[in-house]
């Protein structure tokens, strides 16, 4: 398994605090055979700053004791990239990374709203030859409130993921209902951990994926898994289980399928 979301490098931001718990989370991560992960660290978002040169400095030396430890899991250089007034300009001063040196580039939005540019946002990045995933939007309150704005972003150029723990009930009901309802809607296209430590928020990848086995069936499993693959190998999504709908009359169907939840 491969997982584009993780918080593993350490004393950087709120994941691992130093290099014991960067190995035990590389420890955990290994025993649920996952085999190559991104780092994404946060950055630019009121609090953590971590430019892509230290962002990569780190990823090598991470790999360098994940070897010597006998470990057989890849790091990978990714951010989690908080909009911002600058972001562009960053992107063009090369502070910025996207998720294995591929085109996708890691987004997140605040949990109350959806920015008021974020539509341009994406747009412009999209004239870039980049695909902004955006993360967990399920644990945003105005997507929950009014899905039809992630919809609306998607029809832009974005991609949406989704995380282990929301889909587990880690974040309260009402998260874990609104993450499952998108996923059955067609808007989400990686499920990832966003894995902070070990044990008090581990990566659950496993067990995410058997849920949504279970519930949605294995041709989801296999798709958002194929989808992981596509991120660290820099190829485009894979068509969505359910096949494509019209953007109208998708819109529609969620609008009415969240009012009635």
């Amino acid at each position: 398994m491969i997982d584009v979301h993780t918080h593993i490098l350490p004393g950087i931001d709120d994941g691992a605090a130093d290099w014991d718990d960067t190995l035990r989370m590389a420890r955990a991560a290994a025993a649920e055979g996952i085999t190559r992960l991104v780092a994404t660290p946060h950055h630019a978002n009121g609090r953590y700053h971590n430019l892509s040169l230290s962002v990569r400095e780190l990823v090598r030396e991470a790999n360098e004791r994940l070897a010597e430890a006998g470990l057989s899991l890849a790091v990978l250089a990714g951010q989690e990239i908080r909009v911002h007034d600058d972001l562009l300009e960053a992107w063009n001063r090369e502070e910025l990374l996207t998720l294995a040196g591929s085109d996708y580039v890691l987004i997140e939005m605040p949990s109350s709203i959806v920015p008021k540019d974020m539509y341009e946002l994406v747009h412009e990045l999209s004239v870039l030859n980049l695909k902004p995933v955006i993360a967990h939007p399920e644990r945003n309150k105005e997507v929950a409130e009014h899905p039809e704005r992630l919809v609306e972003l998607i029809g832009a150029g974005a991609y949406a993921q989704v995380t282990t723990h929301s889909l587990l009930g880690g974040f309260g009901r009402g998260i874990q209902r609104t993450a499952w309802a998108l996923c059955r809607n067609g808007l989400i296209h990686l499920v990832s951990s966003d894995a902070h430590h070990a044990e008090r928020r581990g990566f659950r990848l496993r067990e995410a994926y058997d849920a949504v086995s279970r519930r949605m069936g294995t041709e989801w499993t296999d798709y958002f898994q194929d989808n992981a693959r596509r991120v660290a190998d820099n190829r485009a999504f894979g068509r969505m289980p359910a096949g494509e709908r019209s953007p109208d009359g998708l819109l529609r169907r969620i609008v009415s399928y969240f009012r009635g939840k």
